[in-house]
């Protein structure tokens, strides 16, 4: 990891978004301009913006990475929308049926085999904060809505898998056994489960069936994943199984998330000590006199 990542990563995780912007331009200085959405790399190693004003143009926001990325940077889209001429959002095909009314004036379908053509601007979706300069405090959640799915009061969801992306976010369900004992849950995993839940054949891949089961849930326990920027989205409360040294996104020290204020952050104490984080939530979910109230202080 070079130093100028270091320390923007350093800045993002300390809420210091105007350093964290001046590194991003120092950073963008340094690119050759020929790289620019360069099709030899794989769509979420590429930049796409090239710092050029987006206000007063047709803007076409691409989503290179994942799911989670996505919904995390969503929150953008309204004032990217207040400040451009027009809004093309080029968008994972699952995630359309999530989108608020009018977050842009065209959704496309992303194609990865047949992306769409390059438009007056064009930046990628994680590239939104920097290129308006606004702090994701400035965009809270929630900022994505749906008809909640019935379930029982105080049903608690559980994810326990991250995909492929990174394995160490993941851990095995039996983990979490010992925190079901009289409760209500469901999982959130897309695998059938062998856990105590209301749905053991797992979760739907349907985006709207599973958004609808995390905003029936009174609470989310999840790993780093896209269900945990989902549960965070709808303004859930969403506590965090994060490994040791998580992402950039998290800062586990504080315990606390800036991007979704509902998050509780519980990291390993040390590398693949996942029954030291889970001891740690557990003692809090058992502090709880009362399920759903007190699940989001």
């Amino acid at each position: 990891m070079s130093t100028l990542h270091q320390d923007w990563m350093t800045s993002i995780r300390a809420g210091d978004h105007a350093r964290a912007w001046e590194l991003n331009a120092r950073e963008a200085a340094l690119r050759p301009p020929g790289e620019r959405d360069n099709p030899a790399l794989p769509y979420h190693l590429r930049w796409v913006w090239d710092l050029a004003p987006l206000d007063g143009c047709d803007v076409l926001v691409r989503c290179y990475h994942g799911l989670g990325d996505t919904i995390q940077f969503l929150r953008f889209l309204p004032e990217l929308h207040r400040r451009a001429a027009s809004v093309t959002l080029e968008i994972q095909p699952r995630l359309i049926p999530l989108l608020p009314t009018g977050i842009a004036d065209r959704v496309v379908p992303f194609d990865p085999a047949h992306p769409l053509k390059p438009a007056e601007r064009d930046i990628e979706i994680m590239e939104l904060s920097f290129a308006l300069r606004v702090a994701p405090a400035e965009c809270p959640p929630p900022y994505l809505q749906v008809a909640p799915a019935d379930l029982p009061e105080g049903t608690i969801g559980l994810c326990c898998s991250s995909g492929d992306w990174d394995a160490e976010r993941s851990f095995p369900p039996e983990l979490l056994a010992p925190l079901l004992a009289g409760r209500e849950c469901v999982t959130l995993d897309a695998q059938p489960s062998a856990l105590p839940v209301r749905n053991p054949q797992g979760c739907p891949f349907d985006m709207a069936e599973t958004a609808a089961l995390v905003a029936g849930c009174a609470l989310v326990i999840t790993v780093d994943t896209m269900i945990a920027h989902l549960a965070g989205a709808l303004g859930k409360p969403v506590w965090l199984l994060l490994k040791h040294a998580p992402d950039w996104r998290w800062a586990p020290e504080t315990g606390r998330s800036e991007w979704y204020p509902s998050a509780r952050l519980y990291a390993q104490p040390s590398p693949g000590d996942w029954a030291g984080a889970i001891a740690a939530l557990a003692h809090d979910l058992d502090l709880l006199a009362s399920p759903q109230p007190e699940f989001a202080r």
